[in-house]
């Protein structure tokens, strides 16, 4: 890597690939507008076009961003890695089922969630957006002797189909007891049937096998926050 390639202000190479479409405005049409989903035509040269699934409206999406405001944009969600540490027990990956209403079926998940607009007014929304999302699934309040690191701050979900990026994080919880743990504050569609708490062993099981314990697939959320518990707590 020549030493003329590095931006001295951010440190990162510099981006030669200078030839890549360019949207505006006036060639992205909005073709569905509902309330969580939205789906766009992107023209990106006379008589070419894309669809573009996104949560965002028009004037935000990720396709009209330029490399700089796309470099250091706040991504949509947080998946959170919630390590849970028992008295006594070695620590476990606390996963969901949770209904997924495009697959049909309770995928085995971790905690996650959309960032909303409270979140995003703090002084650290990628956190403040985890701990909230942790008392809404789990019933669980962080606290301040509580671990919350932000692992990955914006990854891109299914970029062949949708701007939708989520941030990684992990949250290192100390209980008493593992019936501190409680589904009860699901909201609107959200759909829940239990917990797992994963050791080391089983957590090697599920992310060899792609499968969980009911041979069910799972999302690729689930398999990385199963492997960055493999690393760290193995």
């Amino acid at each position: 890597m020549a030493g003329s390639d590095i931006d001295k202000k951010t440190g990162f190479r510099e981006n030669p690939y200078k030839d890549k479409p360019q949207y505006t405005k006036d060639n992205v049409v909005t073709l569905c507008d509902a309330k969580f989903i939205r789906l766009y035509d992107l023209q990106y040269r006379e008589g070419a076009h894309y669809c573009d699934a996104s949560r965002r409206v028009k004037e935000e999406l990720v396709a009209l961003k330029s490399d700089e405001e796309f470099r250091s944009m706040q991504p949509d969600a947080v998946t959170i890695a919630v390590v849970v540490i028992l008295p006594g027990e070695a620590p476990k990956l606390l996963l969901n089922y949770e209904y997924r209403y495009p697959i049909g079926q309770y995928l085995l998940s971790p905690i996650a969630g959309l960032i909303d607009p409270g979140d995003r007014d703090g002084d650290n929304p990628l956190v403040e957006a985890a701990i909230r999302e942790i008392h809404e699934e789990c019933g669980l309040v962080v606290k301040p002797t509580d671990k919350v690191t932000v692992l990955n701050p914006c990854a891109l979900s299914s970029p062949g189909m949708t701007d939708e990026s989520n941030a990684f994080l992990c949250a290192e919880i100390t209980l008493e007891d593992a019936s501190e743990v409680t589904q009860a504050g699901a909201e609107g569609t959200e759909l829940f049937a239990g917990f797992e708490l994963v050791d080391v062993a089983e957590a090697e099981k599920l992310f060899t096998t792609g499968r969980d314990s009911y041979g069910n697939f799972f999302s690729l959320a689930t398999w990385a926050v199963l492997g960055y518990f493999l690393r760290e707590y193995r």
